[in-house]
């Protein structure tokens, strides 16, 4: 990049010559731009199966179709905001899921 020695303004190239894009500064020489860009090789983005990743929390709950005693759980509002909500339970041997409203 070429800036004016008058304004300090760029030199933009015009055809056969160059001049300033501030003021009426003119120059006979022909600008010549280069670039070099590097660019890195995409890594793969590794797809996850939602089988394979369970991130809901574990607690000790017995299940009611093959009496393991470990399950993931999480809570949602079933009914309406003034009552409890309701806690789902999913057994992390069979993947039975049930529910339990308090």
């Amino acid at each position: 990049m070429e800036f004016c020695p008058k304004c300090g303004g760029l030199i933009i190239s015009k055809g056969k010559s160059a001049g300033c894009s501030k003021c009426s500064y003119k120059t006979k020489n022909k600008i010549k731009l280069e670039t070099t860009e590097v660019a890195e090789e995409k890594k793969e983005i590794g797809v996850i199966d939602e089988k394979d990743s369970v991130t809901l929390p574990v607690t000790a709950e017995d299940c009611e179709k093959c009496n393991h005693n470990e399950a993931y759980f999480w809570a949602s509002q079933t009914r309406a905001a003034d009552e409890a909500e309701t806690r789902f339970f999913r057994c992390t041997k069979c993947k039975h899921t049930w529910r339990k409203y308090k």
